[in-house]
């Protein structure tokens, strides 16, 4: 009874907020430890709650009141160019969602990003340095996908080619 009651409060604590919460934060609002969140997390997510993970903290997913439009970037460079190319899809008013990798065992391997600002940016850069975690686009020479939300199709043309102009663009044969 006790793990039902924490649970449904965890789920009306996301659906209030704004902002992902990190397992930290749940955890403290709630009196457990962090893993008993995740743990929490992992048994609402299965029994199909919208609750995602992000680099962020969990959210729950919402239906946005406009569909923005999606696009698939391919783009293509070495690891110290992640944060220059991350900024310049959010410079752009692009909002990163997330990054695909081709693996030859697994198919596609999806990380989600959520990333929206340079801020969210910076902290996702700290979080790497943090972590010492290989980026996915490690396992293929640097080359990747990324979901992108936008709502002008101006904006994504725009990042596009300022991408292309730093070389990160991945065109046939790069």
């Amino acid at each position: 009874m006790i793990l039902m009651k924490r649970r449904r409060r965890i789920l009306k604590i996301l659906e209030c907020s704004d902002e992902p919460l990190t397992g930290t934060e749940l955890s403290r609002e709630l009196g457990v430890s962090r893993q008993v969140i995740v743990q929490d997390v992992a048994v609402l997510r299965a029994a199909g709650n919208d609750v995602l993970a992000t680099p962020q903290g969990y959210m729950m997913v919402r239906e946005p009141s406009h569909r923005p439009h999606r696009a698939r970037v391919a783009v293509n460079h070495p690891h110290q160019c992640t944060q220059d190319e991350l900024n310049t899809f959010v410079d752009h008013g692009l909002r990163v969602i997330d990054v695909i990798v081709e693996h030859p065992l697994y198919g596609d391997l999806i990380g989600s990003l959520m990333l929206k600002s340079r801020e969210d940016v910076s902290r996702f850069m700290n979080r790497l340095q943090k972590t010492g975690a290989p980026l996915l686009s490690s396992l293929t020479e640097g080359v990747h996908l990324h979901t992108v939300e936008f709502d002008c199709v101006d904006d994504l043309k725009r990042a596009e080619v300022a991408l292309a102009h730093k070389g990160f663009l991945a065109v046939d044969g790069s």
